[in-house]
C-alpha cells in the first residue's frame, strides 16, 4: 500500500477535514495517530476504524504537545505530520480586538509551530518525513470580516516557505494545503452566523459562502484529504514549500 510502514499524526483529527485525512491515510496503509481537544470524538474515531490512537491534547500547550507526540510515537516513530487543528472568528476589523488576533494566532499558527518542534527532530534522525499544514485560502487572499483568521493563515504560509529551506537536503517535505470554504462544522457555524445577522435563508446563506467559487460548491473534506495523500506519498520529494489550493479554481 501506498503508506506501507508509515506513521502519521493529524491535530483536529477527531471530526472534519482532519478525520477524513486521517481515514485517508489510514485506508492507504499508514498508522494513524490523531491529536484533539475533544476526547469523545477522538475515541469515535478511532472505534469507527479512522485511526489507530489518540491522544487529547490543546496544540496551543508546547508541553502537551511534546509530551503527546513522545507518547504515540512509542508505538512507531512518527514520518508524517498533519497541523490540521484551527478555529475562525469573525468579525469586522474595528471590533476585533488583539486579543482575537493573539488566540486565532495560537490556534493555527503556534499550533501548527509546536506540532512540527514536537515531529521534525525524529525526522531529521530518520532522514525522512512530511510536514503538511492545514492553510486555508485565507492564506494566500484577503477575506473581509476575518482579519484576525487571514492573518494567522499567512503566517503559517511562511511558515512552512522558511522551514522548506531549512529542510531541503534533509529529506523532508514541508507544505500546505489551501481549501476553500469546504463542507464541515467551521462552514457550517459561519452559514448560522450569516443567517442569525442577516435573516438569509440557509440557501441564501450557502450561496453567499460559495460565491467566489466558479464551481459553486462547497470543498469535500475527502477532496482535501485526496490531497494530503498526494504530499505524503513516494512521488511528491521534490514538492516542497508549497501550497496546494483546492477550491475550484477560486483565483
Amino acid at each position: 500500500m501506498l503508506l506501507a510502514g508509515r506513521h502519521a499524526v493529524v491535530t483536529g483529527g477527531g471530526r472534519g477535514i482532519g478525520r477524513a485525512i486521517a481515514a485517508m491515510l489510514k485506508r492507504n496503509g499508514a498508522r494513524v495517530s490523531i491529536i484533539g481537544r475533544d476526547a469523545a470524538a477522538l475515541v469515535a474515531a478511532c472505534t469507527a476504524g479512522d485511526a489507530d490512537a489518540h491522544a487529547a491534547c490543546d496544540v496551543t500547550d508546547e508541553t502537551a504537545m511534546a509530551t503527546s507526540i513522545a507518547q504515540l510515537a512509542q508505538a512507531q516513530p512518527i514520518d508524517i505530520a498533519i497541523a490540521n487543528a484551527g478555529a475562525v472568528e469573525t468579525g469586522p476589523f474595528l471590533r476585533s480586538p488583539a486579543e482575537r488576533f493573539r488566540r486565532l494566532s495560537e490556534i493555527n499558527l503556534i499550533g501548527t509551530v509546536n506540532l512540527f518542534h514536537a515531529t521534525l527532530p525524529g525526522m531529521v534522525e530518520g532522514g525522512d518525513g512530511r510536514l503538511i499544514a492545514l492553510a486555508s485560502t485565507a492564506g494566500h487572499r484577503g477575506y473581509a470580516y476575518v482579519s484576525a483568521y487571514v492573518a494567522a493563515k499567512h503566517a503559517v504560509i511562511g511558515l512552512v516557505k522558511s522551514l522548506a529551506l531549512e529542510t531541503a537536503r534533509s529529506g523532508i517535505t514541508v507544505n500546505a494545503v489551501c481549501p476553500g470554504y469546504a463542507d464541515t462544522d467551521m462552514v457550517a457555524s459561519g452559514i448560522e452566523t450569516i443567517i442569525a445577522k442577516t435573516g438569509a435563508t440557509r440557501e441564501q446563506a450557502l450561496a453567499e459562502m460559495v460565491k467566489a467559487n466558479p464551481q459553486g460548491r462547497l470543498i469535500a473534506p475527502e477532496e482535501v484529504a485526496a490531497s494530503v495523500l498526494y504530499l505524503c506519498g513516494p512521488g511528491s520529494g521534490s514538492v516542497t514549500g508549497q501550497s496546494l489550493l483546492i477550491n475550484g479554481g477560486e483565483f
